[in-house]
């Protein structure tokens, strides 16, 4: 008897899985549908236009207002104060302004100074402030 319960388990087994998919495994999950992406270059773009990283606005090396005494210069432009140190080892301020290049044993923190040279905002650096002054002369005052 315990026999012909079994084979006709087997039987009806057979016959159920004839014709028919089986169940989706677990592990697999269910099959992911993307709708299409747009075409970037039909479509016009939305909303305020985006902003440069690391611009002046982000960029912690150039300060959100200009140094003393306004707008930041262009072209030759000479600067006297006291010099500053910087947060970061050998770098060297001047009302706001960070000192690139220029004789060191002139330039010193707490001296006098008064240095000639260009706005260099473009220049990269390690200092983490200031805006780059590359200077082509400096004296004591």
């Amino acid at each position: 008897m315990v026999g012909a319960v079994l084979a006709l388990g087997l039987a009806l087994g057979a016959c159920a899985d004839s014709g028919s998919t089986p169940p989706p495994n677990a592990s697999e999950g269910s099959p992911v549908t993307q709708s299409p992406s747009p075409d970037p270059t039909s479509a016009a773009p939305s909303g305020p236009a985006p902003t440069t990283p690391g611009g002046p606005a982000t960029d912690p090396a150039v300060p959100t207002k200009p140094p003393r005494g306004g707008a930041a210069p262009s072209g030759t432009t000479t600067l006297s104060g006291t010099v500053q140190a910087g947060v970061e080892a050998n770098c060297l301020l001047l009302d706001g302004y960070l000192l690139v290049g220029g004789p060191r044993d002139v330039l010193t923190a707490g001296a006098r100074v008064t240095v000639v040279g260009q706005v260099r905002a473009d220049l990269m650096t390690t200092c983490q402030q200031g805006t780059p002054f590359q200077v082509q002369s400096a004296t004591r005052s």
